[in-house]
């Protein structure tokens, strides 16, 4: 693409887009600012890496509207937007090259159980298990090795990548996108402890629900309900090595980053945050729009909205840093606590 038509590409998302330099230089790839070449497009959205515009080739850089390039380069040509993280992550779209997961048609060492309904343009890779009654939406990608259970329903434009595990009676929506390695609707975490110490299985006898525009990482683990369902809602995202445990909801728009664990029963609104290794425990609830940070412990319900959390047990984020800064001045309090001791008993020996 010319600069140009990048140009004209980015102002069908933000309108206006500002341009400084030549529009003609041929944009053949994406880069990161600080090893890109000539012929290639980056973009700063922190601004932190503005000092790079000094000393990267890059033929295009995409930046916020209110920096000043006059000073910088001539070989360089800026188009300036109101969101550049955005405007770049539309231009890797448009750059992309699209994944073969599976050929069109039906492989032939597909199984395929009976009564299947499958849409149009469907594509099911070599050695899918496909069970009894399921239905799979048109233009669904099912990559090679997946196992679907018995009465599952995959919705229309759904991605499942090779190893993916589908248990049975579980529902996914349109464009829901599954990585590799991960299992959907196994059995929920439940016992029942005897007074021998022995255990007796609780029967998981629900389903998973996952809405439209989902995306599940790599060797993610969502269990089934005990009873009803456990529910991803749409839009959500979930990264690598989560597990998300029975009877869960999920909010729209919620992010988990990876080995987040979420005990059984819980509750999480929309647009909320989790962090890196965050963990729950069971039958609590967020309020939407909470953002948790990494490796925090969340042991009771916050429900309002927009506040963050940190540290274990998790705390909002002000009154965790005041017992954060106290802890680390224990210390020095102890050191003053012993001279105060030390000058006391002086006192009472005089």
């Amino acid at each position: 693409m010319t600069i140009q038509e990048i140009r004209d590409y980015l102002e069908r998302f933000f309108g206006a887009v500002e341009l400084v330099g030549s529009a003609d230089a041929l944009i053949s790839g994406p880069a990161k600012i600080d090893s890109a070449q000539k012929g290639q497009v980056t973009f700063i959205a922190n601004e932190k890496y503005t000092r790079y515009l000094d000393t990267t080739a890059a033929s295009l850089v995409i930046l916020h509207k209110s920096v000043n390039v006059d000073e910088f380069s001539n070989h360089t040509s800026f188009l300036k937007v109101g969101d550049p993280y955005t405007a770049f992550v539309f231009l890797l779209q448009k750059f992309a090259a699209p994944r073969t997961i599976a050929s069109k048609g039906i492989a032939k060492t597909a199984v395929i159980g009976e009564g299947v309904s499958i849409g149009e343009n469907v594509s099911i890779g070599d050695h899918v298990v496909i069970g009894d009654r399921c239905t799979i939406g048109s233009n669904a990608v099912i990559g090679p090795h997946t196992v679907l259970f018995h009465d599952i329903s995959i919705g229309d434009d759904a991605v499942l990548f090779p190893n993916v595990t589908i248990y049975d009676g579980t529902l996914i929506g349109k464009r829901t996108v599954i990585h590799s390695g991960t299992v959907i609707g196994a059995d929920g975490f439940g016992f029942a402890p005897q007074s021998d110490g022995t255990y007796v299985k609780i029967p998981q006898m629900g389903i998973v629900e996952i809405g439209d525009d989902v995306e599940i990482g790599a060797n993610a683990t969502i269990d089934r309900a005990t009873m009803g369902s456990t529910v991803i809602s749409r839009g959500a995202k979930i990264d690598n090595l989560v597990q998300i445990a029975h009877n869960c909801r999920i909010g729209e728009d919620t992010v988990i980053a990876a080995q987040a664990g979420i005990s059984g029963s819980v509750t999480i609104g929309r647009q909320c945050m989790i962090g890196g290794q965050a963990g729950f425990a069971g039958h609590l609830e967020l309020a939407d729009r909470i953002q948790v940070a990494a490796q925090a412990g969340i042991s009771k319900s916050f429900l309002e909205p927009g506040i963050a959390l940190r540290g274990y047990p998790a705390q909002p984020m002000r009154e965790q840093l005041k017992h954060e800064a106290m802890l680390r001045n224990l210390g020095a309090m102890k050191e003053k606590l012993n001279l105060l001791e030390a000058e006391l008993k002086e006192l009472k020996n005089s």
